[in-house]
């Protein structure tokens, strides 16, 4: 039986015909692990993530999700395929209550009723107690690091195969990025399969069983976590072809 919960092979995609961002990547992200992928701003990691969720078609190559070919899947349909997608900005509807944005992707996941749906919930709030009494508060009355932590309690609820997580820490205090991958770290403990893109080398690398290194569109190196001990800054400066 294959340990990979997902491939891409060949992949070449953009946002506009004939530019492309993305050319010929092929990666595997292996069941029950953190697999890590880090680059330079504009290398298109985050057009990795939108392809594997159909939000960006491939222009070539294909796309496996438990040996299913899922290039260019209507992005709707991810969450019944077990697949979630926490993106960079925000996903949360503002002007509604974090408790109903926990509550809102479990109504299409979950048809027996709102018993097991507020069953998740409650299970959700031991994982994330600071939640508990905001739960009638609006999303967009939140925090950036609150934020978050309903991004991750989302995730919790759908409680997903495979969950794309994409820029984290992106304008958070140290102390609540801390927090933020510390939930990550669990959420693969716990046997969920994560693709990690994030512009902390260091803290992807130790996280990671596997790690990419994307430059300019096209994977520039790979290799488990023992692969990219040592010099990392010397490493990844020459894997991406910059001075810093």
């Amino acid at each position: 039986m294959s340990s990979e919960l997902l491939s891409l092979t060949g992949v070449t995609a953009g946002y506009v015909a004939d530019i492309d961002v993305l050319r010929n990547v092929s990666l595997a992200i292996e069941k029950g692990r953190i697999t890590g992928l880090i680059g330079l701003n504009g290398a298109g990691k985050s057009t990795l993530m939108k392809a594997i969720c159909g939000f960006v078609r491939p222009h070539a190559g294909r796309i496996e999700y438990d040996g299913e070919d899922i290039t260019g899947i209507a992005p709707h349909t991810l969450i019944d395929r077990g697949i979630w997608y926490i993106p960079q900005e925000s996903s949360l509807f503002p002007y509604m209550s974090v408790g109903d944005n926990l509550r809102l992707p479990l109504e299409r996941l979950l048809k027996s009723g709102d018993r097991e749906r507020e069953a998740r919930l409650r299970e959700a709030l031991v994982r994330f107690p600071a939640l508990s009494e905001r739960l009638r508060t609006p999303a967009g009355n939140l925090s950036g690091g609150q934020q978050k932590m309903v991004e991750l309690a989302k995730a919790w609820v759908v409680r997903p195969r495979l969950c794309l997580v994409d820029e984290p820490s992106v304008g958070l205090a140290p102390i609540v990025a801390a927090e933020v991958y510390r939930f990550i770290e669990l959420f693969a403990s716990e046997g969920m399969t994560i693709l990690l893109v994030d512009h902390n080398v260091r803290r992807v690398v130790k996280m990671s069983e596997y790690v990419y290194v994307l430059s300019l569109g096209e994977i520039a190196a790979r290799g488990r976590r023992q692969d990219f001990e040592g010099d990392l800054h010397a490493q990844v400066r020459a894997w991406l072809g910059v001075n810093f």
